[in-house]
Order: C-alpha cells, then sequence, then structure tokens
C-alpha cells in the first residue's frame, strides 16, 4: 500500500509575497473605502436635513474615536489579510490530506480491496479482480480474470517469475459458510485437465470443510481460507503457488 504524503504545516512563517494575500488585501481595501463612501453620502444627506444632529454625531464620533483610539492603532487591513489567507490555506491543506487518503485507497497499484476489513464490501467479480491484483503484485505476469459463464471453474490465471501456470478459483464466502468437498471436486476435474495448470489454488475468504481439504490434498490442490488470505496480503504468509512448493 502506498503512504500519503503530508504536507507539514510551518510554525513559523517568514513574511513573503502571497499573491492570495495581496488580492485579499485590495478585497477588504474596497470594502472598506465602499464603506466610507456610503458613511459620506449619508453625513451629507443628515447635513443638509437636520443640521442639530449632524453636529450631535460629529461630538459623538470624535468622543469614540478618542475612546477606541488604541484599537485603531492596531487595526491593520493587511494583518486580517493575511489571517485569511493563512486560513484558506490551512484549509487547502485539509482538503489536501483528505484527498491524498482518498487517492491511497483507490489507487489501482495498490491492492488494498483484499484487505480483511473490505472483504465484506466486495461482490464476487470484484473479488477476483482483488486476487488477481495480488498475483500482479507479487511478479506474475499475463494475469487474466477469467471467471464467469463457462470459465470451468477458473477465475483467475496467471504466470509466476519462475514460468509456473497457475489457476485460482475464488469464493466469496462469508463465516459461516466453508467450501464443501463438491466445490473442490468440481474445480479440481477442470483445473489440471482443461486449464493445465501447474499450480492450482482455492482461494476464499471463509474456510474448507474437513473432506474438502482430504480431497485437496490427494488432488494437489492448494487451499487458502481467510486468514491465509489475509497473511499472503500483509507478506507474511505465502502464496498459492509458494505454498504449493512446485519448482519449475
Amino acid at each position: 500500500m502506498t503512504v500519503p504524503t503530508r504536507l507539514v504545516r510551518r510554525t513559523n512563517r517568514e513574511r513573503r509575497f502571497s499573491l492570495r494575500t495581496t488580492a485579499l488585501f485590495f478585497a477588504l481595501l474596497a470594502i472598506i473605502l465602499c464603506g466610507l463612501v456610503a458613511l459620506g453620502r449619508t453625513a451629507a444627506s443628515i447635513l443638509e436635513s437636520r443640521p442639530l444632529w449632524s453636529a450631535y454625531l460629529v461630538v459623538m464620533g470624535v468622543a469614540v474615536a478618542v475612546l477606541c483610539r488604541s484599537r485603531w492603532r492596531r487595526f491593520s487591513a493587511a494583518r486580517y489579510a493575511r489571517r485569511a489567507a493563512e486560513a484558506l490555506e490551512e484549509a487547502a491543506e485539509r482538503a489536501s490530506d483528505s484527498l491524498a487518503d482518498v487517492t491511497s485507497q483507490t489507487d489501482p497499484g495498490a491492492p488494498s480491496e483484499v484487505q480483511a476489513d473490505a472483504q465484506d464490501e466486495l461482490d464476487a467479480d470484484g473479488f477476483e479482480h482483488a486476487i488477481a491484483g495480488l498475483c500482479a503484485r507479487d511478479a506474475c505476469r499475463e494475469v487474466e480474470v477469467v471467471g464467469g459463464a463457462g470459465d470451468l471453474g477458473a477465475d483467475v490465471v496467471a504466470i509466476t517469475s519462475d514460468g509456473l501456470r497457475v489457476v485460482i478459483q475464488c469464493k466469496l464466502y462469508g463465516d459461516g459458510n466453508k467450501v464443501g468437498s463438491q466445490d473442490l471436486q468440481r474445480f479440481g476435474g477442470t483445473c489440471f485437465t482443461v486449464h493445465e495448470a501447474d499450480v492450482a489454488a482455492l482461494v476464499t475468504t471463509s474456510d474448507f470443510t474437513a473432506p474438502a481439504l482430504e480431497y485437496a490434498q490427494q488432488c494437489g490442490i492448494v487451499c487458502v481460507n481467510g486468514e491465509e488470505l489475509e497473511a499472503w496480503f500483509d507478506g507474511t504468509g505465502p502464496s498459492p503457488w509458494e505454498a504449493a512448493g512446485i519448482e519449475a
């Protein structure tokens, strides 16, 4: 699996030219200028119609300006523009992280579909493609998904790096539904004679019954249950052709 590279947030940012900051600064400046123009027009109309009210408002304005002098000194349109730009940058970083996570989960080169937590979300066709992805990951070539009507028991066919022809049947079963001997017998009747397999394997998300395992051992079919499939995916267990122990 590919691990998404997360953006590292800078804690000590040096002031530098930023087109986003500059644009936000001029936007705020335009808003302030428009407000001042509107305020001036309102004051002019009041001055014409009610001079007494105008004098009162002027006195109140001067008083408020004196009381809030320190706050006005601290006000900086550029500072607020920078803060707004930094907030946008943080939001963009979070969006980028989320996009990286989604991309890593949908990366066609990463066989993440066969994780144990995601197996119950697959359908039979998706499970076959997931197994084919594992074969491709483990250096197999000519990997094909051939499952469907008339497949005669073969769902995935591949050639290992040693030149062995691998034929795999996939069974997406629940925990309470084990692969029985009849499934193995149907697969065993075609995997070697029809599909000319050097290695025949039946892979399931569940488990096998005792008679099924006995028949598979007699016929030389590799059985991979849910735990062994998870180990194959994690790299802690062998692939089916490695478990067969057959040399080219």
